[in-house]
């Protein structure tokens, strides 16, 4: 069992977490993650005889030293020093602390990794892999058509209640990061299925006729993200892919499959929620790197014929 933070450090850092609650509107899964981050500094600098107030960059540097040396991926090295830095300047700005003392301290560069994404054969595949006509097919089924063409967030997906849904104008209502809502879209083969489970699935699984979930477990509850990733997971094996297949995949392959077919860039920002461009632009990328890849390959393959050719003659 973990030491307790000495009291200063633990009172801090609860004001600081109710501060994000209540200002950012952030969920409970990114409200744990900063508190293990700050954590795993406070007590490192309390094992280095520092107080939260007495920190300074070297503490800093020799903590990022640390997690280099446990193999810690750089992606989350980054996450916690921008924790870390910007817990500090909530310290100076609620009077705790004068001067922020990791002013100028700078995060390890990144390299932007591109998003991976499956083909519409592979999407196919999955989407076939639900049989039969059961409430938990029906259910299922109209899951893994809306994480597809409407690019919705998992956290999003399991929030949908019945009113969010039109099935007429095939549009869905949610609520998306910083509590910001917008409308997604959906085809018409999602729509379909998505009406066939309200009418077919849902009517069995419902137990409560209070009850505004729209996708409903078995006991008639809310289901969670987490049967849905395993859901998702069992049905990508059924169909023989390999690869790790979760459903933010699904979501990065709406919006390439968009771009592929030519959709406007601000478009896709919008339909994905994304506050900035920029954070959509990676899949511009994506469809760049496909076509680079598709090139090589045909353009290789007919250097090699040509050349083979040209050595018989």
């Amino acid at each position: 069992m973990e030491k307790p933070l000495e009291a200063d450090a633990e009172e801090q850092l609860q004001r600081y977490l109710r501060f994000l609650q209540a200002e950012r509107n952030l969920s409970p899964y990114t409200l744990r993650n900063y508190e293990s981050d700050l954590r795993s500094f406070f007590r490192y600098a309390e094992d280095a005889d520092r107080k939260i107030h007495d920190v300074d960059r070297y503490l800093l540097r020799g903590y990022l030293a640390r997690l280099r040396e446990q193999k810690m991926a750089l992606g989350s090295i980054v996450r916690r020093v921008s924790t870390i830095r910007s817990f500090y300047r909530f310290l100076v700005r609620q009077g705790h602390i004068k001067h922020d003392p990791l002013a100028g301290v700078h995060s390890p560069k990144k390299g932007r990794r591109l998003p991976s994404f499956l083909s519409p054969r592979q999407v196919l595949s999955i989407l076939g892999a639900v049989e039969g006509d059961s409430p938990k097919a029906l259910r299922d089924r109209a899951i893994l058509e809306l994480l597809y063409a409407a690019g919705v967030r998992l956290s999003e997906l399991v929030a949908l209640d019945t009113g969010d849904v039109d099935i007429g104008e095939r549009e869905v209502r949610v609520v998306g990061k910083g509590n910001k809502e917008r409308i997604a879209l959906m085809g018409r083969a999602a729509a379909d299925a998505l009406q066939r489970y309200l009418r077919e699935g849902r009517s069995a699984l419902v137990q409560r006729s209070h009850e505004r979930a729209l996708f409903l477990n078995k006991q008639g509850g809310r289901l969670s993200a987490r049967a849905v990733q395993i859901m998702l997971r069992r049905c990508a094996l059924k169909a023989g892919l390999d690869e790790r297949v979760f459903p933010h995949l699904l979501r990065h392959t709406f919006a390439t499959h968009m771009l592929d077919g030519g959709a406007d860039l601000r478009v896709v920002q919008e339909l994905l929620g994304h506050a900035s461009v920029s954070s959509t632009q990676i899949y511009t990328h994506v469809s760049e790197a496909e076509k680079r890849r598709v090139y090589d390959e045909a353009f290789y393959n007919v250097w090699r014929s040509r050349r083979g050719r040209s050595q018989e003659e």
